[in-house]
């Protein structure tokens, strides 16, 4: 059959990936280098998965920036445009989906339509009263960044909001395209598969936030870290995984679900999601606080990205952590190869790395790198277990 997918992000891109094994795939977007180059097969993004698969896998696969002519006969329209969250409204901003929508129920309105994109929960349930259509569903995607088609691959359960056939046919894609043919699929209700989304998303970044926390007591109190995670860790109930401290969550999804969700709490008594959201704050505070204690004239920023071998900046906490200092009068610089401006941030950018590390008086990084061990006297950082 044919699918059309709205948006080559990670999670449009992995599922074009992935589904064009099997079937004829047209992928939209509205960046035309990042068209071409998909076309050309070459990942626009920075995954290894991904760029073996273009490189050398049969796939029926078409970027186009042509949307009416991917929607055209197409039996499901997979929408994984972003939502990014608007401070002033509390709320995602769904406006993109909303466009793909009206456009999908013009052109083609027998299109079974799937949301990917992170969203409000009763989002759906909304969607199909102002359309007037019963066929648009929610399946929320759990991929992380960097291994996007690997989650794809050998997903760690596949959800679908809906009881609908359409519902199941969808969900039979993701399994035929998947390795792991024995994934858990589950069935719910379209509200109910929302807030899946952005309750998981949200117990990721309380465990994030917990173990900072639990480093901001080590460091302060002049304990070592490592062996207290170690220890605590050793609870088979708790695993020792997902525990390497860090500057605070960041990247593109932690922050505005977890704001999200706090958001559908508005008349919900709470305690939790509240204090998820707040000690990320108090966490890039007190970096900061500890940074400054060092009392330098320059401090290094290496690397925006949030983590080892990825390549995005959005959101990330290390431009957050930029801003704190430089609302103190810090001078700032920053080593990031991924950016070629010479300004970011209103800070100097410093691409040559021998330079960078003379330039610095402290060095902060969120993840380490071989490449730092030579300065290692002046380098600030809080990561632990050199991993993500």
């Amino acid at each position: 059959m044919k699918i059309a997918i709205i948006g080559a992000g990670y999670v449009g891109l992995s599922l074009a990936v992935l589904l064009s094994q099997k079937h004829e795939v047209a992928l939209v977007d509205i960046i035309e280098e990042k068209v071409k180059a998909i076309n050309n097969r070459i990942s626009p993004l920075k995954e290894q998965e991904i760029s073996d698969y273009l490189a050398h896998k049969n796939l029926n696969l078409k970027a186009t920036l042509n949307l009416d002519e991917a929607l055209l006969d197409a039996r499901f329209v997979i929408i994984a445009t972003p939502t990014n969250y608007d401070e002033n409204k509390n709320y995602f901003d769904t406006s993109s989906v909303e466009q793909v929508i009206a456009r999908i129920l013009l052109i083609n309105p027998s299109a079974s339509i799937i949301i990917k994109s992170t969203i409000p929960v009763g989002y759906v349930l909304a969607m199909r009263r102002h359309f007037k259509s019963e066929n648009i569903y929610f399946s929320p995607e759990f991929l992380r960044e960097g291994k996007a088609l690997y989650d794809n691959l050998y997903p760690s359960r596949i959800i679908v909001g809906d009881y609908h056939e359409n519902a199941r046919q969808f969900a039979d894609l993701l399994v035929e395209g998947a390795r792991n043919k024995n994934v858990s699929v589950v069935f719910m209700h379209p509200s109910e598969a929302e807030a899946v989304k952005l309750f998981a998303n949200t117990y990721l970044a309380m465990r994030v936030t917990f173990f900072n926390e639990l480093d901001t007591y080590a460091e302060i109190r002049g304990l070592d870290s490592k062996a207290i995670i170690q220890g605590v860790g050793m609870d088979p109930r708790i695993g020792d995984h997902y525990n390497n401290p860090s500057f605070g969550y960041g990247g593109y999804c932690l922050p505005k679900d977890t704001k999200q969700l706090l958001a559908n709490y508005e008349d919900v008594p709470n305690n939790v999601i509240k204090a998820i959201v707040e000690g990320n704050a108090t966490r890039k505070n007190h970096i900061v606080d500890m940074i400054m204690k060092f009392k330098v004239q320059t401090v290094g920023i290496y690397r925006l990205i949030m983590k080892k071998d990825a390549d995005n900046i959005r959101t990330s906490v290390m431009v957050e952590i930029i801003d704190l200092l430089q609302a103190k009068g810090v001078h700032v610089i920053v080593y990031e190869p991924l950016v070629k401006d010479k300004e970011i941030a209103n800070v100097t950018l410093v691409n040559n790395l021998k330079t960078f590390k003379e330039m610095s008086d402290i060095i902060v990084a969120n993840r380490l790198e071989d490449e730092l061990h030579d300065v290692t006297e002046k380098v600030y950082s809080r990561d632990i277990f050199k991993v993500n």
